[in-house]
């Protein structure tokens, strides 16, 4: 009940703040369990993807987000696992394991932090990987566009267009204890699909 009363706001949000195009809704699964992977370009991010997915999202969260007055909140609620950058947050790992096992969805930014200056993406890291083998689950890639402009144009009181494109889920080539160098490879592929549905300036090093 409470994220459907989260859900909720989030959808009057980002009506408020934003002009969004979402395309392809029809490629959401009808349920979980499900890995969602996305570009990751400001803290609005989470609010505009649960008003656009059906389902409660359990989103991985750097532990520094937990000062923010604003956002931390509402990651507490929605179940936000905490994790430390930098460094193998085991802890997190099996959490996000756990969320899959219960037949829930996770929510995670491969490229392990908010993107720079350039919005574009960067090298992603081997845990959306490690994670989708380990748990056999179908990956939903998603890539948003334009979020990094709703902070400076709630100043303006504007409202900037935003897109959000989901793909066609798919699983990697094998699942289980996979190697690192496997790994590696296959976060180019979770990498890759995401690109894909991004306008080009923002593929970065996927372009």
């Amino acid at each position: 009940m409470a994220y459907h009363i989260m859900r909720a706001i989030a959808i009057v949000v980002a009506k408020v703040t934003t002009r969004a195009e979402v395309i392809g809704r029809e490629n959401i699964p009808s349920s979980p369990p499900y890995l969602l992977v996305t570009n990751h370009l400001s803290a609005f991010d989470i609010p505009l993807l649960s008003s656009v997915f059906p389902h409660a999202i359990r989103a991985l969260a750097a532990i520094e987000h937990r000062s923010n007055p604003l956002f931390a909140p509402i990651l507490a609620a929605s179940g936000a696992i905490w994790v430390r950058r930098g460094e193998v947050d085991r802890h997190a790992l099996r959490e996000s394991l756990a969320v899959l096992e219960r037949g829930e969805v996770l929510g995670v930014a491969p490229e392990g932090t908010r993107a720079g200056e350039s919005h574009a993406l960067q090298e992603g890291k081997a845990g959306a990987a490690y994670v989708a083998t380990r748990a056999d689950v179908r990956i939903v890639p998603v890539g948003i566009a334009g979020t990094e402009k709703i902070k400076s144009g709630l100043l303006r009181l504007s409202r900037p267009k935003v897109r959000v494109a989901v793909g066609e889920p798919f699983r990697l080539p094998e699942s289980g204890h996979v190697r690192s160098e496997k790994l590696r490879a296959y976060t180019d592929i979770i990498m890759r699909r995401i690109a894909v549905l991004l306008p080009e300036k923002y593929r970065g090093v996927y372009a």
